[in-house]
């Protein structure tokens, strides 16, 4: 039987670096319970109701259902939910995205984005045959599921440079752990020589590649996330406006002021009284609108 973790009603777990580490281990998470994956492991989680948060070498992350996200070898992600929360999780080492490539000729990335409801069955559907099964067969049809769901990836592969697909898959896996970076560190300004260690590029390559994959340099990114930040603290907790901007990385309130509406069209403390306005409120929503256009996917 492929090697099943499970940690339930506030129980730890985790694998122990000194034992010999399965080929694929399914994980679940509920009710308080942690896991912690082991640094050999490319780990793919998926948030099926509640939320959870998840702690790696990329940054902080918050899931909420139908989420999902995937982490490279060597992030060592700690993931906890919620008091009403499940997340299920597949780790895989080498041998195991190996053999997806061979079979599909395609492999899996770093990332993340959100499932629908059919897709969210289907993950948990496979993942139950995965962590009942023995042997590589029955984690098979887990990993095209996987592969499908990053299947939007596929464009922005071919745009990486290098000669070979195996050079330009290296090089995009680094570009989505230099995004996750940015996306789990929405709370400060990221330079772009951190993502240079990260990534093992020049700050040069970096900001170039980064900016023809995502049409959008690592800069701006950050600015729009941390932005994004502002406006889910104001809408979903009462803090001052200037602690938000604070927990967003801005150095004053005004430098936050001119940023946020330049971003929204309106100022920080408009935008959370529209955001507290009833569906069926008589008053003008274009503001909502906007916002809303904002949200990220």
């Amino acid at each position: 039987m492929n090697q099943l973790m499970v940690a339930d009603r506030g129980a730890p777990a985790g694998f122990d670096a000194e034992a010999s580490l399965p080929a694929t281990a399914c994980m679940a998470v509920a009710r308080l319970g942690s896991v912690r994956a082991a640094p050999t492991m490319f780990t793919v989680w998926v948030q099926l109701r509640g939320r959870s948060w998840i702690e790696a070498k990329e940054g902080k992350f918050r899931l909420r259902a139908g989420d999902w996200i995937a982490f490279d070898k060597e992030s060592r992600p700690t993931l906890q939910a919620d008091r009403g929360g499940l997340c299920i999780g597949i780790g895989l080492d080498g041998s195991s995205l190996q053999s997806l490539a061979e079979l599909t000729d395609t492999t899996l990335y770093p990332g993340r984005s959100r499932l629908g409801q059919r897709d969210l069955r289907t993950a948990l559907r496979l993942w139950r045959m995965a962590a009942q099964g023995q042997g590589a067969h029955t984690v098979r049809p887990l990993l095209l599921h996987l592969a499908e769901m990053q299947v939007g990836f596929v464009e922005q592969e071919r745009r990486c440079p290098g000669r070979s697909l195996s050079r330009r898959r290296q090089v995009f896996s680094r570009m989505q752990r230099a995004r996750l970076y940015l996306e789990g560190n929405s709370d400060r300004v990221v330079r772009v020589a951190e993502l240079a260690q990260l990534t093992n590029f020049s700050s040069w390559y970096v900001s170039k590649t980064f900016q023809s994959l995502y049409d959008e340099s690592p800069q701006a990114l950050s600015a729009r996330l941390r932005l994004e930040r502002a406006a889910d603290l104001l809408r979903d907790t009462s803090m001052m406006i200037g602690d938000v901007a604070a927990a967003s990385g801005f150095d004053n309130c005004c430098s936050f002021a001119r940023a946020f509406r330049a971003r929204f069209g309106v100022s920080a403390s408009h935008y959370r009284d529209e955001m507290a306005l009833p569906p069926d409120s008589a008053k003008p929503r274009g503001v909502q609108r906007k916002a809303a256009s904002f949200t990220r996917s």
